[in-house]
């Protein structure tokens, strides 16, 4: 009892998986819940304590009173839009009632940081772009109302003394990234199909375009965010490159990069797929101290070549 522990939740993921490893190499002693449902549990730093379960019952919760938490990192849940539809109830308990129990378990244990792993689909299809934190949202899937209900309670648990960073993550991608997901990722799926199948299945327009941001850069946002916690009550911060990446770019990065030739079909959308979005991170220069380091070109080789080694 006399260790304290940073709760990284999800970090059977990529992400969370990511952000664990870092805060080891600081020095931190780390604790993780999650449900494997997308997960794998090789993914988890040996050096976490591992606690399986689904964040959005109760008797999950309960499960972490053995132990001191100094800090929540909440970066698990039910990451895609199109399962959302799929199953909404399932995407509510896993994005909104855990955010809630944990949020009501900070209080009572009296943990007073709190680092939100938020999206940036809670902004849907704007006409004025690049998108800032003070864009109205409009969301257009089932996930991404789950995650702005989130926000909002997250903002409401500030004023009973939790300090908390909301990160809006816009498309995150890199090493380690799960390529046996077929529904969430959309480069990690692009990569899977072409290196399996030898050909990719594009559901939407090519000329959709997202803002890509590599997992490196994603894992110092977290730590910037968690720095902010230390002296600040509430905020919301677009985690992005400001820049669009389109799926034709994408594409052709992948048909340059294999050596074999990879066949391309587009079929109808998703449902709540966002056409085009990027977005503004000057809040997050200015306030975090937070800003990119890897250009998209750069990550894009260094995943290919993890991709290639890997299936």
């Amino acid at each position: 009892m006399k260790d304290n522990y940073i709760l990284v939740t999800g970090a059977a993921g990529f992400i969370g998986a990511a952000v664990a490893r870092k805060l080891i190499s600081l020095g931190h002693k780390t604790i993780t819940v999650d449900n494997l449902s997308t997960g794998e549990l090789d993914v988890v730093p040996k050096e976490t304590i591992f606690i399986e379960g689904n964040l959005g019952k109760q008797e999950t919760i309960d499960k972490l009173n053995d132990y001191t938490i100094s800090a929540i990192f909440h970066i698990a849940g039910q990451s895609s839009g199109e399962v959302s539809f799929e199953n909404p109830s399932y995407d509510l308990e896993s994005n909104t009632e855990s955010t809630i129990l944990l949020l009501k378990f900070a209080k009572e244990k009296g943990i007073k940081h709190f680092v939100y792993a938020s999206t940036m689909s809670v902004y849907g299809n704007q006409e004025m772009l690049p998108v800032t934190e003070t864009t109205v949202p409009m969301p257009t899937s089932f996930y991404a109302c789950g995650k702005l209900a989130s926000e909002h309670y997250l903002r409401i648990y500030s004023s009973f003394g939790i300090n908390i960073a909301a990160l809006r993550l816009f498309n995150v991608y890199g090493p380690g990234q799960n390529l046996k997901n077929l529904k969430q990722g959309m480069l990690s799926i692009y990569l899977a199909q072409a290196l399996t199948d030898n050909k990719i299945v594009v559901k939407g327009s090519v000329d959709r375009f997202r803002d890509f941001v590599y997992i490196d850069d994603v894992v110092n946002a977290f730590l910037k965010g968690f720095e902010f916690t230390q002296n600040n009550k509430f905020g919301i911060f677009n985690i992005s490159t400001g820049k669009p990446s389109y799926v034709h770019q994408l594409l052709d990065s992948i048909k340059t990069s294999l050596d074999n030739n990879v066949e391309v079909s587009v079929i109808e959308g998703t449902p709540g797929d966002q056409f085009g979005i990027f977005g503004s991170n000057w809040l997050a220069k200015s306030t975090l101290g937070w800003e990119p380091q890897t250009t998209f070109e750069d990550g894009m080789q260094k995943m290919i070549s993890w991709a290639k080694s890997t299936i």
